[in-house]
């Protein structure tokens, strides 16, 4: 996995332009466009590898427009075999999948697959004639031979189910590489072939639909929803051309004119769904026979990947049920009354001593996916109020009691946390209590006894194999990470009331958020881009408003933290790096302020836990000074894309080590041709210009202006000459 990122990071260093110049480019990117069509091809055996490799070939194919060298760049030949390779090698994998036990559909991970679809879209830009021209073969092929499969009465479900999931595959496809239109570059013909796409897939959308009462792909269903989304973001808005020559493809072949009229079709696709729904409903009111749960998609027959898109489903149908029932209290618990059942349903098991263990998971499980995307449409605080107050605190017990028996079984505990973590959100101000109300606190103690409940039995699993890690215990471990995020961020809670009145929800929270950590090897951490995500964005969290609770930990635990901040300070993905530059940020002004008053008199001692940090930190200054080298690195010598992010630390960095600032821009100087050693001294010291010994707002600010032109004029002295600095010999 090394290797790869650094593959992936070959564009990050350098330019296009520059790569273009080197002797063995012509080779070099023939053996990784091969590379990366092979690994596309045997996506079983290196699912991991595709982001790096996406993620190197969406940079070059961004970089083409800008190219000013005169040498070939060959990616004219190689993008279109790489894009190729992708989508082949996707469709391909249906048949696969679906004839054999054991192997995990793509399709059911919508996070991966979205990733992956924003990388393609830029990569599949590229030769668009090229791309456009191999979707609409392949689509006509699965589409005709799907067409053919439900006329015929003979059809076999697999020959169906594998068509759809081509079909499934194209259209997720087509909505992303729309989605990749750049307006400066595209032309008319390249908006034409748009249109040829679109019409195809609005023309199976009139196929899927007209069979959606009697059966349906959710998969397929939610590919629609995904191209709807990337369709609306493009062409749909006030910056659009009206003659675009995709509408009038569009209204040559489905005699739609406008934006207005293709918004109708949106609008009239999710409000059949909303039908289909809502007849179930009624249906369940009027009759509780043993199909009581055919609303949830739970009969003997089904299985729990049967309900994995049911999220997106309720998201579009909630935001549209929200319009019908208003603030009508009593309409929404009639349209609640399936759920609340069903919650019934599942308490009344757990309440027996023997209960069908499988059925009461299957109800559980599509019970909490209906929910959170329920949860997930509800922005207002009205209505999302309203669903609250029906969950809490009547069926919170009941998740609890899930996540404590079935722990060791992602399949029910995802969904579970997944919904606890959508419900402490405080997306768009939702989440807001009367001043007298305790519900903030009590909100968080549920999610405390959850995190809590969930941490202390997943670390009882023991050795789990490499294979099997994420999904047994890291995925879950990231949920909570994602969860607690959350409700320490959502500005409904006060938490200086639990120490105040010895409540140890909070000390629950953290204690187990630190076991958990722990029990993950640092490699782990930036291997799996999920879990970097949550784990950085939960301590950006701590570091700011926790940061005596950090300084309280033991001295190896708080290396482990400095640990993992640097090194995510040199990871792949900038939300990550700019999360450790904003951790590491907190941190060392918080080591500044402490020192700052340790060398004055005051009236007061610090603390026990700041006393403890600061005897750490002059014990281990190698691990401060380590990533003031990275961070001065990163800035003169990458492609540095959070340029502002990287200064705010580097500031107090400085303050904090300024002998060994001194010896590492020495060390810099005295790297340079004699020539240049001069200009580079002077881009220090004009970068220090001005400075004070300070970490006031006005001072950080002047500090990041004299470090964007320190950069511009590192690199001008720097052109056409050779330098490496290795940080491991300042370290010494």
């Amino acid at each position: 996995m090394n290797k790869l990122q650094l593959l992936a990071r070959l564009k990050s260093n350098y330019q296009l332009g520059e790569l273009v110049k080197v002797e063995n480019y012509p080779e070099v990117i023939r053996l990784i466009a091969n590379f990366t069509v092979t690994s596309l091809q045997h996506w079983e055996f290196a699912p991991n590898s595709v982001h790096y490799l996406l993620s190197l070939w969406q940079r070059l194919a961004a970089s083409v427009p800008y190219v000013k060298a005169t040498e070939p760049h060959m990616l004219e030949t190689y993008t279109p075999e790489v894009t190729k390779a992708y989508i082949t090698s996707r469709l391909e994998s249906v048949h696969i999948i679906l004839s054999r036990d054991g192997l995990e559909d793509p399709l059911e991970d919508t996070g991966l697959v979205q990733q992956q679809l924003d990388q393609l879209s830029t990569i599949g830009r590229c030769e668009y004639e090229k791309t456009c021209a191999l979707l609409v073969q392949l689509f006509d092929q699965s589409a005709q031979s799907y067409q053919e499969l439900l006329q015929s009465a003979s059809a076999s479900p697999m020959d169906i189910a594998v068509q759809e999931g081509r079909l499934t595959w194209l259209v997720y496809i087509i909505g992303a590489v729309i989605g990749g239109r750049v307006s400066f570059a595209s032309t008319d013909e390249q908006d034409a072939m748009d249109g040829e796409l679109v019409c195809r897939v609005l023309q199976l959308m009139n196929l899927t639909d007209s069979r959606l009462a009697q059966a349906g792909n959710e998969k397929l269903e939610l590919a629609m929803l995904s191209f709807f989304e990337q369709f609306r973001k493009i062409y749909i808005g006030d910056q659009v051309q009206k003659s675009s020559k995709l509408y009038r493809r569009l209204s040559e072949v489905l005699g739609l004119n406008d934006e207005t009229m293709v918004l109708s079709v949106f609008i009239g696709k999710i409000s059949v769904r909303k039908l289909v729904k809502l007849s179930a409903v009624q249906f369940m009111l009027n009759n509780h026979t043993s199909e009581h749960f055919s609303f949830l998609g739970i009969n003997n027959q089904s299985n729990l990947t049967d309900m994995r898109c049911r999220t997106t489903f309720y998201t579009a149908l909630g935001r549209l049920l929200m319009v019908d029932l208003g603030e009508d209290e009593d309409q929404y618990e009639q349209f609640m009354l399936p759920l609340t059942a069903a919650f019934e349903a599942v308490a009344q098991m757990f309440s027996t001593n023997s209960f069908n263990e499988q059925e009461a998971k299957r109800t559980l499980v599509g019970l909490v996916r209906d929910l959170r995307g329920i949860a997930f449409a509800f922005n207002a605080k009205t209505s999302f109020m309203m669903l609250f107050e029906w969950i809490y605190p009547s069926y919170m017990p009941i998740l609890q009691r899930a996540i404590e028996l079935w722990y060791h079984d992602p399949a029910c505990t995802t969904p579970v946390l997944k919904l606890m973590a959508e419900l402490v959100h405080n997306r768009s101000q939702r989440l807001q209590f009367d001043v007298s109300s305790p519900n903030g606190i009590l909100l968080f103690r549920e999610t405390s006894k959850m995190i809590t409940m969930y941490g202390n039995r997943i670390l009882t699993l023991g050795e789990v194999p490499k294979d099997q890690v994420y999904a047994l215990k890291l995925k879950g471990i990231s949920i909570c990470f994602s969860m607690l995020k959350a409700a320490l961020s959502g500005s409904y809670v006060n938490f200086g009331v639990f120490r105040l009145y010895g409540d140890d929800a909070l000390d629950n929270a953290l204690q187990t958020f630190i076991k958990l950590l722990l029990s993950i090897p640092h490699s782990d951490l930036l291997d799996y881009p999920k879990l970097s995500q949550s784990y950085y964005s939960l301590l950006e969290v701590l570091t700011q408003d926790h940061m005596n609770f950090i300084a309280s930990l033991e001295p190896h635990v708080i290396m482990y933290i400095l640990s993992s901040i640097s090194e995510g300070l040199t990871a792949l993905d900038t939300m990550v790096c700019t999360g450790c530059c904003s951790c590491l940020d907190h941190i060392v002004t918080y080591l500044f302020k402490q020192l700052s008053r340790s060398t004055k008199k005051r009236t007061t001692p610090l603390n026990q836990e700041s006393d403890r940090f600061l005897h750490i930190m002059q014990q281990h200054p190698e691990m401060i000074q380590q990533m003031l080298s990275t961070v001065l690195n990163i800035i003169i010598f990458e492609d540095c894309r959070n340029q502002w992010s990287m200064s705010r630390p580097l500031l107090g960095l400085i303050l904090l080590n300024e002998k060994y600032f001194s010896d590492l821009r020495n060390s810099i100087v005295n790297s340079q041709p004699p020539e240049k050693q001069q200009a580079m001294h002077l881009c220090f010291e004009n970068l220090m210009e001005g400075i004070e010994r300070n970490l006031l707002t006005k001072n950080r600010d002047r500090f990041t202006q004299n470090l964007s032109a320190f950069r511009r004029e590192v690199n001008d002295s720097m052109k056409n000459s050779t330098y490496g600095v290795n940080s491991n010999d300042m370290m010494s």
